[in-house]
């Protein structure tokens, strides 16, 4: 992560905020960085949602193991083990405005490493490619969510006691998290004592509000029964509904449940009479529980 009063990364000797910091804070932002990608969802998760999970990426020109991670230490975009296998960040802090880009840019170096090294943040180029350049954006992602770090170290009895006390606290802060298997995009989450489930929806925001409205307006706007609507955020361009569930829900309780509301909400999508007037203000309400995650 790099302050504005800082030296530039590109080594010019200027403050980031007067050289590639000031390019990065008017660069237009894509919205929806992961579009395109399948499984687009699922690559939100990664980036906004999730503490730790791990994903296989399939690269289109290299001979390597690429796997994408939520995160890594130092908030590094990358790393290159000493097999040479590359660990790639979904979640780091960025140069640009587009996110996707910001780790091809990282993968790209990571591809041309030497071995045991980290790739260190960059003002991105402006010649850098796209993750659809380097990775297949047809494969789905195979998410596996680990309740801990440890993928970070590839062997672990030889770590020495600094990375090990480093990794531990990494630990100590991760919540407890689960994909739901029945439906796309949906993940169990325990902070704290609340239990919740927060999932990222692919559809079209204005057609997704107008279901959801539907749904509220027809008593089918809770998970299950015992559960509470908060309302949603967005995430990377997409709509993330999030519930309450009741204390001590595991996820394996919500499955069948998640499958019963993704087939409601397939009906109301498919609805095209006009809204009524409750389902209108119904729509309001729930636009007015918005908030928005960059």
């Amino acid at each position: 992560m790099v302050g504005g009063r800082e030296p530039c990364p590109c080594g010019s000797g200027r403050r980031y905020k007067a050289c590639h910091g000031k390019a990065a804070a008017t660069q237009h932002r894509v919205v929806r960085p992961f579009a395109g990608m399948a499984s687009e969802p699922d690559w939100v998760a990664m980036h906004d949602l999730i503490p730790a999970a791990t994903a296989p990426l399939t690269p289109k020109s290299a001979d390597r193991s690429v796997t994408l991670c939520t995160l890594l230490p130092m908030a590094w975009p990358a790393l290159v083990r000493d097999n040479g296998d590359v660990l790639l960040a979904a979640q780091t802090q960025t140069s640009s405005g587009d996110v996707a880009r910001d780790m091809a840019d990282a993968l790209d170096r990571a591809l041309r490493a030497e071995p045991g090294n980290p790739v260190p943040p960059r003002p991105l180029p402006p010649d850098a490619p796209y993750l659809s350049d380097l990775v297949d954006a047809d494969q789905p992602l195979e998410v596996l969510v680990h309740q801990r770090f440890d993928f970070w170290i590839d062997d672990l009895d030889s770590a020495d006691e600094s990375t090990r006390a480093g990794l531990e606290r990494a630990n100590e802060v991760a919540m407890p998290t689960a994909r739901l298997a029945a439906v796309s995009g949906a993940y169990w989450m325990q902070l704290g004592d609340r239990r919740q489930v927060r999932w990222v929806l692919p559809e079209d925001e204005a057609r997704l509000i107008d279901a959801l409205a539907r749904l509220q307006v027809d008593g089918g706007l809770e998970l299950a029964p015992g559960t509470r609507y908060l309302g949603s955020f967005r995430a990377s361009g997409l709509l993330v509904p999030v519930w309450d569930l009741p204390e001590g829900t595991e996820v394996d309780e919500v499955e069948d449940d998640a499958a019963s509301f993704r087939s409601r909400l397939d009906d109301a999508l498919a609805d095209q009479t006009p809204l009524t007037g409750a389902q209108r203000r119904a729509r309001e309400s729930l636009r007015a529980r918005q908030l928005t995650v960059h």
